[in-house]
């Protein structure tokens, strides 16, 4: 008998293109009149998608029993519940919703953000705390010479992550068993990807394929959130 070893084939749980340096802002400019959604993932309960609102439109309020993770690209829009309360988002701000309350979004001025729906119960950081608006990058704090991880969501199909580089540190090259993709936070960084480097700054994207091989360095301090689906 003759046996043959077959090479795991990559399924990518991302619709983004890898590989390359983008923004979900400018990619997903809004329409005017129009509100839109592109869906970029779905799998195991959790679901991904890119929301754009052109200027004075609106998703009417529902009430869901699952929170979401609201992640401002750009614009300004404003959440409102039942009772006629109003929290204002702003780029580079994440939102929580609560749930089994009505919660709907009003655009204030053009807006992009991406929605991460989780599933109930999942475990999330205590910082992120039903209704509030916080400033992302303002949530991990920089450390001299040093690395700093926090969980925002750690289930075992999907992680949320914040990371801070000090200046000269950096992940050397690894792979890992599912999309990734980057929001870079705060100043700049060059992200190794399959023998090639790509300079990303504050604002943009990058997607990693699962098994990818990928590294960070940081040039001066950078900040980013990592969100990996995993089987």
């Amino acid at each position: 008998l003759r046996f043959f070893k077959f090479r795991e084939r990559s399924v990518h749980f991302m619709k983004e293109i890898s590989g390359k340096v983008f923004s979900i802002a400018t990619e997903n400019i809004p329409i005017r009149g129009c509100t839109i959604s592109k869906a970029v993932s779905s799998k195991n309960g959790f679901s991904v998608s890119h929301f754009s609102l052109s200027e004075n439109t609106d998703i009417s309020a529902e009430s869901y029993s699952y929170p979401k993770l609201w992640i401002m690209a750009e614009g300004k829009v404003v959440a409102f519940d039942g009772n006629g309360k109003e929290h204002v988002i702003e780029k580079g701000r994440i939102f929580t919703t609560p749930t089994e309350e009505l919660i709907g979004v009003r655009a204030e001025k053009d807006s992009i953000y991406t929605e991460i729906a989780l599933k109930e119960n999942t475990e999330m950081n205590d910082i992120l705390k039903a209704g509030e608006v916080l400033i992302l990058k303002e949530l991990i704090p920089y450390q001299e010479d040093r690395i700093v991880n926090m969980d925002l969501v750690n289930e075992p199909h999907l992680k949320f992550v914040l990371m801070s580089f000090d200046e000269g540190t950096g992940l050397a090259e690894h792979a890992a068993p599912g999309d990734a993709l980057v929001f870079a936070l705060d100043g700049e960084a060059v992200i190794g990807y399959e023998g090639k480097d790509y300079t990303i700054k504050a604002g943009e994207n990058f997607k990693f394929d699962k098994f990818g091989k990928h590294s960070v360095t940081a040039k001066g301090r950078f900040k980013m959130a990592l969100l990996l689906m995993l089987e």
